[in-house]
Parts: structure tokens; C-alpha cells; sequence
């Protein structure tokens, strides 16, 4: 049984069901589609129900869940079934096909998609490049065949309007190789009619709303499709189909399998000669038939690249070959639309066959060699029409559909009974016979020769004379008057919903089926006059003559009567069920919700019967042990009686469920659901113990190696902490071991890295030797050059990262102005002026002066000297002999502002908002506070660009402007304040 799904999802499989009926069926299916579980089984039958929405159920992760796993070990899914069948031709060697049957509408169309996108998901691990082609040209193939086969119709929006068979070919690794279509019965009766609210084939609407512009200029043709006769009743259609990107991929698809740009563009030209015949009309002059609308003679001519003359007489004469005599007989305005219509319906039946041909030519087996490649395996998809049941009465295409539905039910009974029988007698359990409905006389009443449905149409067919379809429905009536599922209206004059001389009903397995017999005569000839076949075969375009090779044969050449299309059909289903029975098959049904979506199942439920008449669940012995021996104390953990038979047999007798089942050679089998699910429950009360026991002694396993593993990691961890606790500190011992002696003490050895644990302890230890270092250099200097350092020191800290120069590698002087070496004609003077400022104001020493450039109170700028002692700030006049002008005490000057570039320009900031700003005339900078340290206090020291001052109490800026042509640092105004205008590079 599917595991993983509670009972609140309903039964998985439905021959667990407590009493089949069809009242419990419905039920439990209605139940698991409301719970958005649409899939289920039906034994080893995947019964699918439509949900009508998209359901996130196929992807990649699911894919995994199913790849490799026995059919009941995850919930019903269509990849259970898809696996189960690679499986059986992988492992076994066995070729194998699905069947995926059910009615119109129901979904058969994407189940084959998703199971064909399973089978190339699974496939070629290794990525071949051969491989990975073939599988896109097969996905590929369904693209283009949706196109031309597929309709919107009343019941779905997607419907398969032909049936399809593919064979896949395997390799002996399992990966495809290959492929070949079979494809069956094309409706090509909706080429030219579609009931209301339909659509013709996708592939018209396509061409018109996605083609380019410039295409259906080419084709002669416009983008409305209500222009045209033959699809206009779909052309008023809205739907949600996206026409114009499919268009584009089915382009695309048919690039990948193979076809050539000349191929395409003639599909599009059949296409368009289509949609052009049906506008073509016919009228009378006299007893002349005419072509009213000659232009599309000519639009017709380029399409079928023929000659115009060619396609006029083809319309509207038919050649007669008498013995040797050749007649050209006029058609009536009747004949001239029937051979019109026959031949749109001909010319795009001939295109699809042509592209199925041409799709097969491409993914064929070539050059296979079974002795040197190994046995080539096949699993075979079969998507076919579903069982149709109208309002209003079927015609010839229905029957035959319904036909198909006949057989393929036929077959599906019989191979289920043929399995469950052949495994019954395997393992030596008598089978008890079931009654079942079998649909065997329906088919004969089809099929059967000289008494058969088929064979009375083609008798009729052949008769000499007029033979209308009143005259078939009489051959019916006489014929088949005794059969329990034949009526007709002659038959049961009180039927009033049978027409006289045109319905009759058959009783189909799936229920009551009316027909009506108009144009089972013309579609069974299925009449192309071979003036068609002629001038198409006569066209210039290789691939649309290609496509008529039967138009060469000489008009007296005389040919057997071709065979009647019913033929044709039951002979391609003879065929198509005797490649089925020689496969190992596996079943999909799919089933249609009603139209208010609530899950209605429509076809019978003979097979769940069949499996239910006798045992329920059977399973081979090593795996119902592995599954239950938990539940017996003889079993679990393992037994050790003779076989794994005796221990089953243990375990159900010590369960009290002896009496239900039945012991088979290598199987158990059960018979009542009770029985299983009394099993399950006893199973999952002991798997919640037996977790619940695994969980505590893992867990206490965990906790112990988790322990012993910690406690060994901190022994190694304490163990490596000293060792390189003792190597580090070894390591900085035998580095600096001789740094008094080195030149420079030790600035040029590198520090070894730390251990994490030393690292503030290597901080620590970095701080200690710098002092030293600094300790050891200090003590040697003089108290002048103590000084100078101290207030590089000071400087520094002020002004790092605000000034790139901050002029550290050079000696600073403070009191340039003494110098005779920089300043011989005034340093005598400027030294007696300063030592009589000294005796006066009683300062200690000069800290700093200097020649520079001022702006007064005029805003002119004016060369003045500045003396700073350790007391006052004087200014001075240079060109009358230093005299003294002004002295600001330190104590009223409260900062100080440099620019941070390399120009000179240094702001005295004062109490009085009265700033002294000057640009210093030497060549070293003024790049330290050291004539503040006297103060013992700190000076705010401010690096910015422009700087912002006081200028007699008003607040002005000062911007640094370098100039090209400037010979010497100058302060111009501004509209905001001041400019100094400095040398540039």
C-alpha cells in the first residue's frame, strides 16, 4: 500500500476499499481530489483526475522522490507508474508501454508529457551529448504535434484530435536512443467544420497571430482569423491560449528536430492554401460552372508554386478515363465545394502524416547493431482520443473513436485478468472465476467480418449506383435487428430521440451512444479526385510534391480500389493492440471532473472488481517482513526459523489473521482491507517505540563520543596553549636578546606573531620596549634638544593625519631671525630690539619668530615681522628697524589655524575676535604649538581649508588659491573674506 498519506486523504489504492461500490468509489475519489491528491490506484492502475489548476507536483525534488523506488513505496503519482515501466525494461530486459485511456478531457495529453518528461529526466547520467539530443528532439516532437493534431473543443482546450503510439528506444544502459510515431484517425473533418464554441486545428490560429508581417504577406493571408470560412466560427473565440508564442516555439521545436527553413515555409504555404480554398466560391453563367473570386486563383498558384491554368481546371474539371477515351467532365457548383473541401481536408491530412514521417526519418535507430551495442529495449506511450458521449448525435469520427475506446477496454480487461491469473497459478493459489463485463461483442459488432458495422458501411460503399446513407442505415437495420446493443428508430418506434433513416444507438460499455448515419458514406470513400493529386504532384516545390507520389500514375492507368478508411482504422487498431499484448503493459485511466469541478468517474470500475474477487494486497515474503516483523516478537529483530514463509506465517498467527490469507510459493496474499490496515496500525504504534528506543541510545552514543571528544580537545588545546605560550616568549627572548648594542636598538627586528591568548600581553610588551627605546635616545640629548623634541612631540600629535609635511626630519630653529647665516643685514638688529623688549615685558625667551606676509586693517596686505616669547605676541615692522606695533599677551590667544597644505598661511585666533592671520616668508614651516608650553596649557590647534577667522569682529574666510604666475605668497579680498594666492607647481 502507498505510504506517507493518512486515511484523512481517503484509501490510496482503491481495492482497499472495505465494499466496492460505486457509491464508496466516488466518495473516496471525491474525497482525495478535495484534499488535492489527484492521483490514485486501482491496484497496479494509476487513476488520474484532472485538477483544472497547476499543481506543484513535478518538479525536480519529486522527480528524486520516485527515481528507483518499488511502485507502493511513495503516494500514487503518474512517475510511480513512468518508473515502474523503465524499471521492467531496464532490470528485465522487457519491453514495456503505458496506456494512458480515458474520456475527452481528462487529462490523457499531460499525463503523457509529464511522463515522457520523467523518462529524460532519469535518464543519461552522464550527460552525453547524443543522448541529451535525442531526448530534446523526442520532448520536442509533442510541441509541434500538439500544433497540428491538437483543437479546442466544447470539453478541453488542449484536445488530441488524432491518437498517438511512440515507441522509445533504449540502449542497454537505459538511456533513449531513439524513437518512432504511429499516429492514428485524424479528424480532418474539423479542417473545414467546427461545432460551436470550437476551434480548428491550433496550427492555423497560430500561423495567423504569431507569424511576422512580412510572412503573411508571402502567404497572401491577413491576421483575422473571421476572414476566413473554414475557421471563422473559432475566430470569434476568446480562450486563454497564447497563439502568437506558440507559434514562435513550435518554430523553434521544428528547428531543433530538424526540419530545413524550405520545409517549414512550406507548412506555412499548406496552411495558407487552407485558409484560401475556403474562401473560394463557385457560381453559375449559363451551364458553366465558374470561380467567382479569381484572385485567390492566383494567391492559390504561388502557394502551390504551379501554374494558374493547372489550378482552375482542377476546380472545376473532373478527367474521366473511359478504356482508352480521356473525358473532361464539368463539375456541378455542388461537386466543384465537395472536391474543394475534400481537398483542404486531404491536403492538411497528407501535411500531418508528412510531418510525422518526417519527425520518425530524424529520430529513428540508425545504424543499430544488437551484437555489438546490445538488445535494443522499447517502452511505448500510447495517447489516444478519449471516449466521447455528445448531447447530440456522433458522426463517423466518433464512432470510430468509441471503436478505438472498445478495444483498448478489451485489452485492458483481458490483461489484467491474464496477470492476476498467471500469478494466482504462480504461486499455487486457486483462482476463482469473476464475473466482469466484457465488451468482446461490442467490438465483433464493429468489427467482425461480413456481419460487423465496418463491413456493412463497406458494402455499401462498393454498391453500383447512387448509394446514399439511408441505404447503409437500412443494410444496419437488417442485418443487426437482433442485437442486444444495436438500435435504431425502425428498430424501437417509440425511441422518439432516434431520427427515422438517420441515428442508431449503440450500447457501449461506457454507456449509450447515439450516431447519426449523414456522411458515413462520403467520409468511409473518402473521394479525392486525382486531378488533385496530379497538380500537386506536378508542383515545383520538391517537398509538396514529395508529399504526392501517387499524383505521377498516368490517367488510364487503371489501380486497385483503395481501402475504405474504416478499413484502414481497424486494421491500424488490430495492429496497435497486437504491439500492446506484446508488451508488459501498465495502465493510466484518466477521469474528467463534471463541469462544476466536483470528481465525477466515468468509465466503469471492472478492474477494481477483478482484483477485489480475490486478494486485496499481496506481497513476497523477504518484504512483508521487512515491513511488519517489528509487530512479532519471533520476528524482530530478525528470525531465525527455516524461511522467511515460516516467519510470515509466525507472525500472522500471532497476529489472529491466519484465517485471512492465503500462502503462495513466494508470495502472501490478503484478502480483506481490514485485515492490512490492522497490520499498519500495530506497525505504526511499534515504529514510534522502536523510534523513541533508536533515539535514546543514539542519543546518549552522541552525548558520550561528544564528550570524550571535548575532553580530549581541551587537554590538546591546554597542552599546544603552553607550547606556544614558551615559544613565543623564547622567540622574543632570543631576538632582542642584544638590542643594547645595536645601532639602531632594535627598531629594525621584526616582532614574531603571537599566539591569541598573548596578544594583548604582545601589546603590552610592544608599549614597554618603546618607552625604553625612547628612553634610551632621550637621555642622551642635550636640554635644547630635549626641548625641540618635546615640542615636535607636541606638533605631532596635533597635526598627524591633518598635514602632510610636518617637517620632523629637520632641526627646528624657533627664532630664525637671529640667524646671520639666513638674514646677515638684520639679525644685529632684530637681536638688540628683542633683548630690549626683554628687559621691558621681563619674558624668559623667544619661542619663534619670523618675516611674513599680514593683511591690515585696511584689508591691504603689508610685510611685518612676528616675535612669540613666552609671555607676548609681538608684531613688528622690518623696514622701520623692527619697531614694535602691537603685543597680544598668550593668555588672550585661544588658538590657533594652518591649512593643510604646504603653504604658510597660520591664523591667530584672540579673545577680542581681533585674528591676527599672516603668511610666514621663510622656507620652514610653522608646524608645531611648542611656544605654548610655557602656558602649560592647551592650545586648540585647527587644520582646515578655507579657514574661518575674525577680522576686526567680522567673521570672514580665508581660501589657499595656488597660482601659475605668482611669484610670492600674496592675500587678496574676496567676496566672502580673503585669498591668498601662493606659487603654484
Amino acid at each position: 500500500m502507498a505510504e506517507h498519506e493518512s486515511l484523512e486523504f481517503g484509501k490510496a489504492d482503491f481495492v482497499l476499499l472495505d465494499n466496492v461500490s460505486m457509491d464508496e468509489f466516488m466518495a473516496n475519489l471525491k474525497l482525495r481530489f478535495e484534499k488535492g491528491r489527484i492521483y490514485s490506484y486501482i491496484g497496479e492502475v494509476v487513476v488520474s483526475v484532472n485538477p483544472y489548476r497547476a499543481m506543484n507536483i513535478y518538479g525536480r525534488d519529486v522527480i528524486e522522490q520516485y527515481k528507483g523506488r518499488e511502485l507502493y513505496e511513495r503516494p500514487p503519482h503518474l512517475f510511480a507508474i513512468a518508473d515502474a515501466a523503465y524499471k521492467a525494461m531496464k532490470r528485465r530486459n522487457k519491453d514495456t508501454c503505458i496506456v494512458i485511456s480515458g474520456e475527452s478531457g481528462a487529462g490523457k495529453t499531460e499525463a503523457s508529457k509529464y511522463i515522457m518528461q520523467y523518462i529524460a529526466a532519469i535518464t543519461n547520467p552522464n550527460q552525453r551529448a547524443e543522448v541529451e539530443r535525442v531526448k530534446n528532439m523526442l520532448l520536442k516532437s509533442n510541441c509541434v504535434l500538439e500544433a497540428f493534431g491538437n483543437a479546442k473543443t466544447n470539453r478541453n482546450d488542449n484536445s488530441s484530435r488524432f491518437g498517438k503510439y511512440m515507441d522509445i528506444n533504449f540502449d542497454f544502459k537505459g538511456d533513449p536512443i531513439g524513437g518512432h510515431i504511429n499516429n492514428y484517425l485524424l479528424e480532418k473533418s474539423r479542417v473545414i467544420v467546427q461545432q460551436e464554441g470550437e476551434r480548428s486545428f491550433h496550427s492555423f490560429y497560430q500561423l495567423l497571430k504569431g507569424a511576422p508581417d512580412s510572412l503573411l504577406r508571402s502567404l497572401h493571408i491577413q491576421k483575422d482569423p473571421k476572414a476566413y470560412n473554414y475557421i471563422k466560427v473559432g475566430g470569434q473565440i476568446k480562450s486563454g491560449i497564447n497563439d502568437n508564442a506558440d507559434f514562435k516555439a513550435v518554430a523553434d521545436a521544428m528547428k531543433v528536430i530538424g526540419f530545413t527553413g524550405d520545409e517549414i515555409q512550406t507548412v506555412y504555404k499548406i496552411l495558407a492554401t487552407i485558409l484560401l480554398l475556403g474562401n473560394l466560391s463557385f457560381g453559375v453563367d449559363g451551364d458553366v460552372t465558374l470561380i467567382e473570386n479569381t484572385k485567390l486563383v492566383s494567391a492559390l498558384k504561388d502557394l502551390l508554386s504551379t501554374k494558374e491554368e493547372n489550378v482552375e481546371k482542377a476546380m472545376l474539371y473532373r478527367t474521366v478515363a473511359t478504356g482508352r477515351d480521356v473525358i473532361e467532365k464539368q463539375h456541378t457548383v455542388k461537386e466543384a465545394n465537395y472536391g474543394r473541401d475534400a481537398l483542404a481536408k486531404a491536403i492538411y491530412e497528407r501535411m500531418f502524416c508528412w510531418i510525422v514521417g518526417r519527425i520518425n526519418d530524424i529520430i529513428e535507430v540508425k545504424n543499430y547493431d544488437a551484437k555489438v551495442h546490445g538488445k535494443n529495449t522499447v517502452i511505448g506511450v500510447l495517447d489516444i482520443y478519449g471516449f466521447e458521449i455528445s448531447k447530440t448525435t456522433g458522426f463517423f469520427e466518433q464512432f470510430c473513436i468509441n471503436y478505438c475506446n472498445e478495444k483498448l477496454q478489451q485489452l485492458f480487461i483481458q490483461l489484467v485478468l491474464k496477470q492476476e491469473q498467471e500469478e494466482y497459478q504462480r504461486e499455487g493459489i486457486p483462482w476463482k472465476h469473476i464475473d466482469y463485463f466484457n465488451n468482446q461483442i461490442i467490438v465483433d459488432l464493429v468489427e467482425q467480418q461480413h456481419k460487423g458495422i465496418f463491413s456493412i458501411l463497406d458494402e455499401a460503399c462498393m454498391n453500383v449506383g447512387k448509394v446514399t446513407d439511408e441505404v447503409f442505415l437500412q443494410g444496419l437495420n437488417t442485418k443487426l435487428a437482433k442485437h442486444a446493443h444495436f438500435t435504431s428508430r425502425k428498430l424501437a418506434p417509440t425511441d422518439k430521440t432516434l431520427e427515422f433513416d438517420r441515428d442508431f444507438r449503440i450500447r457501449h460499455y461506457a454507456g449509450d451512444v447515439a450516431y447519426s448515419v449523414v456522411g458515413f458514406i462520403d467520409k468511409n470513400k473518402d473521394t479525392l479526385f486525382q486531378d488533385f493529386k496530379r497538380l500537386l504532384y506536378n508542383s515545383s516545390n520538391p517537398v509538396l510534391r514529395g508529399m504526392w507520389p501517387e499524383g505521377k500514375l498516368r490517367i488510364t492507368e487503371v489501380t486497385k480500389r483503395p481501402l475504405t478508411a474504416a478499413t484502414l482504422f481497424k486494421n491500424s487498431m488490430i495492429s496497435l493492440v497486437e504491439n500492446l499484448a506484446s508488451k508488459e503493459p501498465y495502465y493510466v485511466r484518466c477521469i474528467k471532473p463534471n463541469e462544476v469541478k466536483s470528481p465525477l468517474l466515468f468509465e466503469r470500475h471492472a478492474n477494481v472488481r477483478v482484483r477485489r474477487a480475490g486478494f486485496a494486497y499481496r506481497q513476497t515474503y523477504p518484504r512483508f517482513l521487512q515491513r511488519y516483523k517489528m509487530i512479532s516478537e519471533f520476528t524482530w529483530p530478525n528470525h531465525d526459523l527455516a524461511s522467511d514463509k515460516a516467519a510470515v506465517k509466525s507472525l500472522l498467527k500471532s497476529c489472529g489473521f491466519e484465517h485471512d490469507v492465503a500462502y503462495g510459493n513466494t508470495k502472501v496474499f490478503i484478502r480483506t482491507p481490514r485485515t492490512l490496515f490492522s497490520l499498519e496500525e500495530q506497525r505504526a504504534d511499534m515504529v514510534k517505540r522502536i523510534v523513541l528506543f533508536l533515539q535514546k541510545v543514539w542519543r546518549g552514543t552522541l552525548a558520550r563520543m561528544r564528550y570524550r571528544r571535548m575532553r580530549a580537545a581541551l587537554i590538546i588545546l591546554r597542552a599546544y596553549r603552553r607550547y606556544k605560550v614558551k615559544s613565543y616568549i623564547k622567540d622574543v627572548n632570543r631576538r632582542f636578546k642584544n638590542v643594547k648594542n645595536m645601532k639602531d636598538y632594535g627598531r629594525h627586528v621584526k616582532w614574531p606573531t603571537p599566539p591569541k591568548v598573548l596578544r594583548r600581553f604582545e601589546e603590552a610588551l610592544r608599549s614597554i620596549y618603546n618607552r625604553w627605546w625612547a628612553w634610551t635616545l632621550i637621555k642622551s640629548l642635550s636640554p635644547e634638544e630635549r626641548l625641540q623634541v618635546r615640542a615636535k612631540v607636541a606638533g605631532f600629535e596635533v597635526l598627524k593625519g591633518h598635514r602632510t609635511d610636518l617637517g620632523l626630519q629637520r632641526s627646528w630653529e624657533g627664532n630664525y631671525l637671529v640667524s646671520e647665516w639666513d638674514y646677515p643685514d638684520t639679525a644685529s638688529s632684530f637681536t638688540l630690539i628683542s633683548g630690549e623688549l626683554q628687559r621691558r615685558d621681563k619674558f624668559m625667551r623667544v619661542l619663534f619668530s619670523c618675516n611674513v606676509r599680514k593683511i591690515n586693517r585696511f584689508n591691504k596686505s603689508e610685510d611685518r615681522t612676528v616675535l612669540i616669547t613666552d609671555r607676548h605676541l609681538y608684531k613688528m615692522d622690518p623696514t622701520k628697524q623692527y619697531k614694535p606695533m602691537k603685543s597680544i599677551p598668550l593668555y588672550n590667544v585661544t588658538g590657533v589655524s594652518v591649512s593643510p597644505g604646504k603653504d604658510q598661511l597660520v591664523v591667530f585666533h584672540t579673545k577680542d575676535n581681533r585674528d591676527l592671520v599672516v603668511c610666514l616668508q621663510v622656507t620652514k614651516s610653522l608646524t608645531n604649538p611648542f611656544f605654548l608650553c610655557s602656558e602649560k596649557r592647551k592650545l586648540q590647534v585647527n587644520v582646515a581649508s578655507p579657514i574661518q577667522c575674525s577680522m576686526n569682529g567680522r567673521k570672514c574666510s580665508i581660501v589657499v588659491e595656488p597660482k601659475i604666475n605668482q611669484s610670492a605668497p600674496d592675500f587678496t579680498k574676496s567676496r566672502s573674506g580673503y585669498i591668498l594666492s601662493v606659487p603654484g607647481n
